[in-house]
């Protein structure tokens, strides 16, 4: 048998673990005894007897309702708990909280007391102070991460959809997509894994081409097959030849009349190298039948060499590899348009040209030149100088070889300088012009010392004057004084001779360029270039020259200018697929206006004292990839009648 409750409060915990009230579990705490205060009557009042005076009740309180109409029923909640068998008590107040009327009836049928129904009261109050602070704590919280979030999402554009719903399996494929992303830049930027590579990979560049070409040469009828056109590079290039009577082998001479058909092959690669402090270097190996310095192609399955130089070919046999490039710079300043930089070493050509007149593409400078650009006002007119010191032939340390007594030195330099400005005279134009002066010392010949040459192994004073490496069209003259005595028949056999150029050369050119750029893709460029030898006389070179006289044996009637001009349309630069270029050029080249081992070596088959026109066209196959297809006709200007006609067409990549 359950023992009843011995107290009020005890009664209330089992009251409220009957029937699950929710209020009642808001008693968690003991309160400790103190005088019960008076309960406010409007919340919970005691129910007087019906014939008690009002001045018993406390004024405040309300009058009891009425009672009910005889057959009426009483209102729902008035009768809550009321005794087994008895009416139900009427209350002073009631309340829309069905906690509070709970707890009134409780009173009325004597569960709790006064007492314990103002503890309930105040302990439902602080719990629902708390509760109301709770919820207001909450509610400012999502507030706040509502706005966030909304300041968060950008507006939703006319075009736009905003998806509030993404599938496990779109998710996915964000995140694969993301992912691939993300280690592609990392391994491109390097910073995937960042000790992989050495730092100072990253400071070199790789750069090359590769060229196939196809040369055709062909002689037009009417060239002079007399025996005129001396090799005398060739001659040069071996011992000394003999003119004397005594010689019945003939001195090698030209091809004028027998059409060639050559293929050739061109590679080269080389290395961008950032140092740092304004220092960079560069370094470039190509391929080459021989170390001439206007040619880099090597003629495939050949034998022997361009001009007088033997290289080696045929039969499947490896090519040789040169060193093309090899330079130290230094530049002040990263702004190209304001800058001093230096060049120390073998490095591309400083100067600025508008044509291969002068100087072939390949030709490559060894010395040392200084290049300088100021722009006063950025982007307006640029001015530029270039300037250096560059040795063309250094005498051999023990030359001559085989004789106790030496030489002295025969050494060979050029000195120039340019200047030159680049600006805008109108909307959609651009010019460029400048000048230099090129001074060539010790490279004229020069009569030797009185000698006999009883044979080819004899060393005359002057040997060194004769060129190193030449092509064809300078007027040459006879190095050796070989004095005429009984030893050589009055000056008729043993005579044995080298070659050397009859001019000097001290150079003024003058070139320039002026692009119109009227069409985004098409641009139309004007070109020209002037050179004049100051140091060319007629008069002096009809004295001694051997070669360039009219029909052979007349006058020598040369020339100390050359020049030419040129139109170029199409594409400033071939850079994508489509891009194309055209190129008419006509061109004049006195016979001692430049030296001929530095010109072009394809017009007329290189060489000066030719006179003709270009046609060249060129298009990209794609970025890397050009081809390119090109005519040219010369005809000889002085001497013999030599016509020469080339045309070539290649294909060649870059990298």
């Amino acid at each position: 048998m359950l023992r009843a409750p011995t107290s009020s409060r005890q009664k209330l915990r089992h009251i409220c673990a009957a029937m699950s009230l929710s209020a009642c579990g808001l008693l968690r705490a003991e309160t400790p005894a103190k005088s019960e205060p008076a309960l406010p009557l409007p919340l919970l009042a005691e129910a007087a007897p019906a014939s008690a005076p009002a001045s018993s009740r406390s004024a405040s309180a309300a009058p009891p309702p009425p009672p009910a109409p005889a057959g009426a029923s009483a209102p729902p909640g008035t009768d809550l708990l009321p005794a087994p068998g008895a009416a139900p008590r009427p209350t002073a107040s009631l309340s829309e909280n069905v906690t509070i009327n709970l707890i009134n009836r409780l009173v009325q049928r004597g569960a709790l007391t006064q007492q314990d129904a103002t503890d309930l009261i105040r302990l439902a109050e602080q719990d629902a102070q708390v509760a109301r602070g709770q919820a207001q704590a909450l509610a400012e919280t999502q507030a706040v991460v509502q706005q966030q979030a909304a300041a968060a999402v950008p507006p939703v554009m006319a075009d736009e959809y905003r998806v509030t719903y993404v599938p496990d399996m779109v998710k996915d494929q964000i995140r694969d997509q993301l992912k691939d992303e993300v280690l592609a830049q990392a391994r491109k930027e390097n910073w995937a894994a960042p000790n992989e590579i050495p730092e100072w990979t990253k400071r070199i560049k790789v750069l090359g081409d590769i060229r196939t070409q196809y040369q055709g040469y062909f002689f037009p009828s009417g060239n002079d097959v007399t025996g005129v056109f001396p090799n005398f590079p060739a001659i040069n290039a071996g011992l000394p030849y003999n003119i004397g009577t005594n010689n019945a082998v003939p001195p090698p001479y030209l091809d004028v009349n027998q059409n060639r058909n050559r293929y050739l092959l061109r590679a080269r690669i080389g290395f961008d190298i950032q140092l740092e402090d304004g220092f960079s270097a560069g370094f470039r190996m190509a391929t080459g039948q021989t170390n001439s310095p206007v040619s880099t192609n090597q003629v495939v399955g050949a034998v022997g060499g361009l001009g007088s130089n033997v290289g080696t070919g045929g039969n499947f046999s490896l090519y040789p590899i040169w060193m093309d490039r090899a330079f130290i710079k230094y530049q002040t300043s990263a702004d190209p348009n304001n800058n001093l930089s230096f060049f120390f070493g073998r490095f591309e050509n400083p100067f600025s040209t508008s044509s291969e007149l002068m100087w072939d593409e390949d030709v490559g400078f060894d010395g040392i030149a200084m290049k300088a650009r100021y722009q006063p006002n950025e982007g307006g007119t640029t001015f530029f100088a270039t300037g250096g010191a560059f040795p063309i032939f250094n005498t051999d340390l023990n030359f001559p070889n085989n004789s106790p007594s030496k030489q002295s030195s025969t050494d060979k330099y050029m000195y120039a300088a340019q200047v030159g400005i680049e600006f805008k005279p109108a909307d959609k134009v651009e010019a460029k012009f400048a000048a230099a002066y090129y001074y060539f010392q010790n490279v004229s010949g020069q009569l030797s010392t009185p000698m006999d040459t009883p044979n080819a192994n004899v060393v005359g004073s002057t040997d060194n004057r004769r060129p190193s490496f030449a092509q064809k069209g300078n007027t040459y003259m006879a190095l050796r004084n070989i004095t005429p005595d009984a030893s050589n028949n009055n000056g008729t056999t043993d005579q044995y001779q080298y070659y050397g150029l009859a001019s000097s050369f001290r150079n003024l050119t003058l070139n320039g360029r002026v692009d119109f750029n009227y069409y985004q893709t098409l641009q139309v460029s004007l070109l020209g270039e002037f050179v004049d030898n100051l140091a060319f006389n007629k008069s002096a070179i009809n004295a001694i020259a051997v070669n360039n006289r009219d029909g052979g044996t007349g006058n020598f009637n040369g020339s100390g200018t050359a020049w030419y001009l040129g139109v170029r349309t199409g594409s400033p630069a071939l850079q994508k697929r489509g891009d194309w270029f055209t190129t008419l050029s006509y061109r004049y080249i006195g016979s001692d206006s430049v030296i001929d081992a530095f010109t072009d070596s394809n017009f007329g088959g290189g060489g000066t004292n030719m006179q003709g026109y270009t046609l060249a066209a060129a298009m990209a196959l794609s970025k890397s990839t050009r081809l390119g297809v090109s005519w040219m006709s010369a005809n000889q200007i002085t001497g013999p009648t030599f016509k020469a006609d080339v045309f070539m067409f290649d294909l060649s990549v870059r990298f």
